[in-house]
């Protein structure tokens, strides 16, 4: 018996491990990402949203897009964490007390233990807190201790040897104490309600409210029901999956189902029946695989603090995700419903289950290898094939074509019976004869690839190739042959497009944008509200998918589009779902989206699929917060301001960084924020996902910054708001401004009173300058005339010069007239000896006498050169008279010929006394006597 139950057990266990599940998305954190211990006990969240977390380093906070560590008050352990009203209560090693945010954002923590510190326990710690009305409870293994919140006191519960845990129950309180049993507080009494043995023995991890009583949910003993004083076992749907499993944590979910952790296989989420909804662990996306708290926040999702990190696993989420972590399917290329069953095209094969059944994927036998596409035609079912094209019929494959893979295939309008094949190698066609598929042949004269193919009704094909473009052929009646096949100019060729028959009319999809062909011309022509869709880099891929119900989906960056008929137009409606590609993670330009159900999709990616809901991918309204804002000052350390009220700051506190949140976890959903700073910007900002944003360098004045956000495709309910003034610099202030006018005005005063005092001053040096002018131009006037003078006195020189030496010439010829006449009177005078003639001829004797020529010369001569003879006698003192004489002839410029008569010499004599003349005046050689006379 006990190996049956043995051998029950391990195929159960087996089943589970190669069993994958649909699980919705979890969001993993890491030490590394919010920067923590790895360990994190107690998870509360508080009215704003936030959620705060007891982690071994302390109070952990995360607010949507940030996380903050407050370290532990005593730095130790921090074991537990309750958010009550605007306080987060929290307790450790030999601590407990409450964290209040202040106006800046930060928390500032208050100890309540040291007012009762001297009644601490030795080695106490605080691993539990509860409220219930103005109580809050924080629990050791020793005591508990209540804070009454109004009237600030704390009293205790005691004399129990070891009190396990705490529990809040609608409006009672409860705990275990080991080996004694349950007790519930009543008026501030600990009062035994259970002592079975059971309950003794087994540790309570949780007590849930049912209808029949408590549910206590014990760590190895399963699940009691406990009504009144009776105690019964109570019996979970999937009791026997759980009952291997030690539980550590539990918590009741809003929708009335559970969430069991376990010290080492994950966490079980059940319905309310106790059924076994997911199973996930750390093979199937945990962090880790021990739960050591669990908390529902107000979007329903459950948050895990594990022994290595922290997880959040979006419950409502309208997406469930499929992790192939085994490499069981591989990447999925196709996928679609058929007769109940769902089919997978992957690159391992064909796969399928019953749609109605939560079951694992079969492999289909003879599809082992790369499947491309699968096509749905009058109820029948076939798959392109790396090997060429299976007809899939249920859980069966068979080949009826085989010799070049098939990327697809498409119905020819008009022709039931017929069906066009895209290969690697060009077209063929498959014809059903006797209600069987058959191959029918090749198209002749077309052997390019076809990956993209489709068919309008009047029979051209056109076919799309990524290097080559889109291709236009013209086939035969039996499409067998191509007439002709073209290559169109537009759209042009390029990696990841595709072609899409959607409504009638074929699309294409690419780089470029989203062209329809137009029937009529056989062009392609631009959808620019389509085409909307790819901008600001959204475009990832151009493949397009249309389901049964008439929807045509597209992938971007950052969302999935479908695209459903107009009411009242041809234009299409857009319709977006906010789900990144990075998370959809699917073939590149191999996106598949096949209907399920109703509203429900499934999606291929590259490790398996994800489940999508429609109906259930609505946005509640959130609100955005601005988290804290900080001034940055050169050198300095920053500064937080109030988030409250309007800052004032200083003119060099003008950098500032705003960061804002919203508190939303969803991991399909992204978040983008918007921001406006009036005063210095009158438009909003690009969308961005950045959470805060820096301001540097603003100027004195008053600004309003605004920020707002949108979730999915949903602006919240509010504008986060803060006013703030930058001040002006003291030098720039009204009062100092109106002191700047005084001194403005004063020093105006004595500029204008310098500027007369100056023009004054110049106006006189401008008379004296004119009057020196004046005077000058007087003198310049008095010497030109005095220069007149000068040249008429010169010229007056000149005159009385030659007058001189006329008068000198004419003494000179009289005297040599008088001695010609005297040696005549003297040979009249030997002949006839004649007293007369003796008498005139002393008589010319006595007028021509050197002495008196000289005199008379001389006396000339200082009237025309006042002291030359003077001068030159100072200069020269060795002079004789004889020399005098020679030197005032010289100064007259007379020739040696005409000074020779005056001294009554010879031409060669006068030479030899101008020689010794040169000699007493110490001439030099090249200096010239007359040129020297004239210059003395």
């Amino acid at each position: 018996m006990k190996f049956i139950k043995l051998i029950s057990f391990l195929l159960f266990f087996i089943s589970q491990l190669f069993f994958a599940q649909e699980l919705p998305p979890i969001v993993k954190f890491s030490s590394n990402t919010y920067g923590a211990a790895s360990q994190n006990w107690m998870i509360s969240q508080d009215q704003k949203q936030f959620v705060y977390f007891a982690n071994n380093e302390g109070l952990l906070e995360f607010n949507g897009s940030e996380w903050k560590l407050n370290a532990s008050p005593n730095e130790t352990i921090m074991r537990s964490v309750k958010a009550v009203g605007d306080k987060i209560f929290t307790g450790c090693y030999m601590e407990f007390g409450f964290w209040k945010r202040q106006t800046n954002g930060q928390l500032k923590y208050t100890s309540l233990s040291n007012r009762v510190k001297s009644k601490l326990i030795e080695d106490e710690h605080f691993w539990n807190i509860v409220n219930i009305d103005n109580w809050v409870l924080f629990q050791s293994f020793n005591r508990i201790y209540a804070y009454d919140v109004k009237k600030n006191t704390i009293s205790f519960i005691e004399n129990h040897p070891y009190i396990f845990k705490i529990y809040r129950v609608n409006n009672s309180i409860y705990f275990q104490a080991v080996n004694e049993g349950l007790y519930e507080i009543i008026n501030g009494e600990s009062k035994l309600i259970c002592s079975d043995e059971r309950i003794k023995t087994n540790r309570i991890v949780e007590i849930f409210p049912s209808d029949d009583g408590l549910l206590l949910q014990t760590e190895r003993a399963g699940i009691f029901t406990l009504k009144g004083e009776k105690l019964d076992v109570h019996h979970f749907v999937s009791e026997q999956e759980l009952k291997p499993n030690t539980i550590f944590s539990a918590k009741k979910l809003a929708d009335g189902g559970f969430a069991l952790g376990t010290i080492s296989n994950g966490v079980y989420v059940l319905d309310k029946l106790g059924k076994v909804k997911y199973h996930i662990t750390q093979n199937s996306g945990l962090s880790n695989n021990t739960i050591l708290s669990i908390t529902e926040d107000v979007d329903n999702n459950i948050w895990l603090g594990l022994d290595n990190g922290i997880d959040c696993v979006n419950l409502k989420s309208p997406v469930l995700n499929y992790m192939d972590d085994e490499g069981y399917l591989g990447a999925v290329y196709a996928s679609v419903k058929h007769n109940d069953k769902i089919y997978l095209g992957t690159n391992q094969g064909l796969f399928y289950k019953n749609a109605s059944k939560n079951e694992k994927f079969q492999f289909i036998q003879g599809t082992k290898g790369q499947v491309w596409s699968l096509f749905k035609y009058n109820d029948e079912l076939f798959c392109g094939h790396d090997l060429g094209t299976f007809f899939v019929n249920g859980n069966t494959a068979n080949l009826i074509f085989k010799g070049s893979g098939t990327w697809k295939i498409n119905s020819i309008p008009n022709r039931k019976n017929m069906l066009l094949q895209g290969h690697y190698n060009g077209l063929s066609v498959l014809e059903k004869v006797n209600n069987s598929w058959i191959y029918k042949g090749k198209m002749k004269g077309f052997d390019i690839s076809a990956r993209y193919l489709e068919i309008n009704n009047k029979h051209e094909i056109y076919v799309g190739h990524e290097y080559k473009g889109v291709i236009k052929v013209i086939p035969t009646a039996d499409f067998l042959s191509a007439k002709k096949f073209t290559i169109l100019n537009s759209p042009q060729k390029g990696k990841h497009f595709s072609l899409t028959k959607y409504n009638g009319s074929i699309f294409f999809a690419g780089r470029q944008g989203i062209f329809k062909l137009n029937d009529k011309t056989g062009k392609f022509v631009k959808d620019e509200n389509l085409c909307e869709v790819f901008q600001n880099g959204e475009y990832i891929s151009g493949k397009l998918n249309v389901d049964e119900t008439g929807k045509m989906w597209l992938f971007t960056k950052s969302y999935i589009y479908y695209f459903t008929s107009g009411n009242l137009n041809a234009d299409l409606k857009k319709h977006k779902i906010p789900i990144p590609f990075a998370i959809v993670n699917p073939m590149l330009s191999y996106e598949n989206i096949t209907q399920i159900s109703a509203n429900e999709y499934l999606v291929g990616k590259t490790d398996g699929y994800f489940m999508l809901n429609l109906n259930d991918f609505k946005t509640k309204k959130y609100k955005i917060k601005i988290t804290d804002i900080n001034v940055n000052k050169l050198e300095n350390p920053s500064i937080r301001l109030s988030i409250t009220e309007k800052g004032q700051l200083k003119h060099d506190e003008n950098n500032i960084v705003f960061n804002y949140s919203v508190p939303q976890f969803n991991r399909f959903i992204d978040v983008e924020y918007q921001y406006m700073l009036e005063g210095f910007q009158s438009q909003w900002s690009e969308w961005s996902i950045k959470p805060n944003i820096n301001f540097k360098n603003l100027e004195p004045g008053d600004y309003t910054f605004k920020v707002r956000s949108k979730i999915a495709n949903s602006m919240t309910e509010n504008v986060a708001v803060y006013k703030f003034t930058i001040n002006k610099p003291w030098y720039a202030t009204n009062l100092a401004i109106f002191v700047y006018a005084i001194l403005f005005l004063i020093l105006a005063y004595y500029i204008h009173k310098a500027y007369q005092k100056y023009y004054h001053k110049q106006k006189e040096k401008l008379i004296e300058e004119n009057n020196l002018l004046l005077e000058i131009a007087a003198l310049e006037s008095e010497q030109e005339l005095m220069k007149l003078r000068n040249e008429q006195l010169s010229q007056d020189v000149d005159a009385k010069n030659r007058e001189l030496a006329v008068s000198t010439m004419s003494l000179i010829k009289k005297d040599e007239l008088l001695e010609i006449i005297k040696e005549d009177l003297k040979k009249t005078s030997e002949e006839n000896n004649n007293r007369n003639i003796k008498s005139v001829i002393s008589t010319i004797n006595k007028n021509i006498s050197n002495d008196n020529s000289w005199n008379v010369f001389k006396e000339a001569f200082d009237n025309v050169d006042k002291d030359f003879l003077k001068r030159i006698k100072e200069k020269h003192p060795s002079l004789t008279p004889s020399d005098l004489k020679l030197c005032a002839y010289l100064r007259l410029n007379l020739s040696s010929k005409e000074i020779a008569p005056m001294i009554n010499i010879s031409i060669r004599s006068l030479e030899i006394k101008r020689y010794r003349l040169r000699k007493r005046l110490g001439l030099a050689h090249d200096v010239g006597l007359t040129h020297y006379i004239l210059s003395v």
